[in-house]
């Protein structure tokens, strides 16, 4: 396994991408959720390179160590989208798997209904996109979030923050998890223009979209309980709407899949080793 190695992305529209490579074999890309970046896929897990992957992951635009959008509104998937075929075409992959969380899963299936001859197999882990119900209830809770990153930091986007859905026992792991992922973001502006762009997009038109995705597929869900933001019902939903796709979620009260890095990269090591 060699050691990993950071490099820079320009894509199409200027925008530079900052991303790692680990390990040597079958490529595999992660892609991280809004606000956060590339460390949160599989939580720092080194399991995918050391079993004999290539694991390339990246700071979406606007994120961690990337660069702004060139606008604030250039964060839609097609953008996102456009951005993965970018860092697959600089490290000359023709085909790879791919595995993201949340905004990273609906690249992801954004992606893979534009290019399905790039995309070997997918791990789509705690999708919240439900066509059916996008934008009923308007952007107020994303604006908020993005006015308080932009006017208070850190602590201003925790303020802002629902907490109300979230039991007392999970709340302070909420709470730790959400301060490092904040602190990670050289452009915290860009990360609140982001807050405002991604959730008005639509990564796909309707659930029988993802009929067309021919590969092999995982789907990753969380229970509400713990992560009512990405609820179980519309996990659900895509595994059911992909051929073949397989359901994976934690069982009754237990920390989700999602947030532990190992137990997560050895349910995506047992899709992606599958792959011809």
């Amino acid at each position: 396994m060699s050691d990993a190695v950071e490099l820079q992305v320009r894509a199409r529209d200027g925008t530079m991408l900052c991303a790692q490579v680990a390990g040597e074999g079958r490529p595999i890309v992660l892609l991280h959720g809004l606000t956060a970046t590339r460390r949160y896929v599989v939580m720092g897990s080194r399991v995918l390179e050391r079993s004999g992957h290539r694991v390339i992951s990246y700071d979406a635009r606007g994120h961690g160590r990337s660069g702004p959008a060139p606008t604030p509104s250039a964060y839609g998937y097609e953008l996102l989208a456009s951005d993965l075929g970018d860092v697959l075409d600089e490290l000359g992959i023709e085909r790879a798997s791919l595995a993201g969380a949340s905004m990273g899963a609906h690249t992801i299936a954004r992606f893979a209904l534009d290019r399905p001859d790039r995309v070997a197999a997918v791990a789509l882990i705690t999708p919240a996109f439900d066509p059916r119900t996008h934008g009923l209830h308007g952007y107020a809770d994303w604006d908020a979030l993005a006015r308080g990153l932009r006017e208070g930091g850190v602590e201003g986007f925790v303020a802002a923050y629902d907490l109300d859905g979230i039991p007392q026992r999970w709340r302070e792991t909420v709470l730790t998890v959400l301060r490092q992922r904040l602190a990670g973001h050289l452009h915290p502006d860009a990360v609140a223009d982001a807050l405002e762009a991604v959730p008005r997009s639509r990564p796909f038109e309707s659930i029988d979209d993802l009929a067309r995705l021919a590969v092999p597929a995982l789907v990753v869900a969380s229970r509400d309980e713990s992560d009512p933001g990405h609820p179980l019902a519309v996990a659900e939903r895509w595994a059911q709407a992909i051929p073949g796709a397989r359901l994976l979620v934690e069982e009754p009260g237990a920390s989700p899949i999602a947030w532990q890095g190992g137990q997560l990269s050895k349910a995506l090591l047992d899709l992606f080793q599958s792959v011809r």
